[in-house]
């Protein structure tokens, strides 16, 4: 018999229902486990002259590979070690200085009982985290972080479910109150994280993507309106700044000013100086590229000239940011 047929579609939404139920308990019983012994594993991590190494065996293993990544990721250097590889060589990775954060809901991992005593001969302090505050895991180490739970989602009560889940709230919690202790930022936050859309929007400055040197469309005042034409063709930006001798920026020619020239029947042997736009908006090459973003689309534009001390230094053009992933 196909073991589905013993479930209806009811039986099935209220077995789920009632694991996430399960689990919400676990979570509530959380906060007041926030305690000294917290407070505590945090300012060791905080004094922390080394690495923060993170150890669990199975589930556990899988939780502490995951806030070993959070706690990375938010400022605080950090890496999983493998109990069981670490009995044959990877113990060498934790050295004097090191913190160390092991997970084990039964408090009673034989493969992390082992090398306690190895461990403990190093200069490390020992943060557990486990169901049992009496279990052996709880006693060897400095600091134990209680995250037991009373059931199981799991009906056998077996498979590791409220437990794993409460470990990695609690994991969370310790990375975000250390994030939040050492000041750290969304700059802080983005350098650990240049491949992201947020790195992106933080990291990369104008003058990373901008065009420069002769990838500048400009003219003098004194060309004539054919003469800037040319240019705006032969750059593709649908614009162009026009200068002084001295590089010193003196107006804009766009697309939009080329059709209101053509409305208003101005032929093309005019001066361009003569129906640029004066009063253009510009920005610095230091400026962030997603603040030249907000600054087009606030005012529905697609290139921005990049102006150092008045002079023209480059232009920045929607499809740069769009090439950059900012948009």
């Amino acid at each position: 018999m196909n073991p589905a047929t013993n479930h209806n579609r009811t039986d099935l939404k209220a077995l789920a229902r009632a694991v996430i139920e399960t689990e919400i308990c676990a979570l509530n019983a959380l906060p007041e486990r926030i305690d000294d012994q917290f407070v505590a594993a945090c300012e060791a991590i905080l004094a922390c002259r080394g690495r923060v190494i993170v150890m669990g065996m199975g589930k556990s293993g899988h939780i502490g590979s995951k806030i070993a990544a959070t706690l990375a990721s938010t400022g605080t250097p950090a890496f999983f070690v493998h109990p069981g590889e670490a009995s044959h060589g990877d113990l060498g990775m934790i050295l004097d200085g090191d913190v160390l954060i092991v997970l084990s809901n039964s408090g009673a991992t034989d493969e992390i009982l082992a090398i306690i005593p190895a461990i403990r001969r190093l200069q490390v302090v020992i943060i557990a985290m486990t169901g049992h505050p009496e279990s052996e895991l709880a006693r060897a180490a400095h600091h134990h972080i209680h995250t037991g739970v009373d059931n199981e989602a799991c009906p056998l009560g077996l498979a590791p479910t409220a437990s794993t889940t409460a470990a990695l709230v609690m994991g969370d919690a310790l990375a975000i109150s250390l994030l939040e202790a050492r000041g750290f930022t969304a700059e802080d936050f983005a350098r650990s994280h240049p491949g992201g859309r947020l790195g992106k929007r933080l990291l990369v400055h104008v003058h990373d993507i901008m065009h420069t040197g002769t990838r500048i469309p400009r003219v003098t005042p004194e060309a004539d309106l054919r003469q800037a034409i040319l240019e705006m063709t032969r750059q593709g930006l649908g614009m162009t700044v026009i200068t002084d001798t001295e590089q010193r920026l003196l107006g804009i020619f766009t697309d939009g000013d080329l059709r209101r020239s053509f409305e208003n029947s101005i032929t093309p042997d005019v001066a361009v100086a003569s129906v640029m736009t004066r009063q253009c908006l510009s920005i610095a090459p230091e400026a962030l590229a997603v603040s030249a973003l907000n600054l087009m689309q606030e005012r529905s534009i697609t290139a921005l000239p990049v102006v150092r001390d008045g002079r023209i230094a480059g232009i920045i053009h929607m499809h740069d940011l769009l090439r950059a992933g900012i948009v």
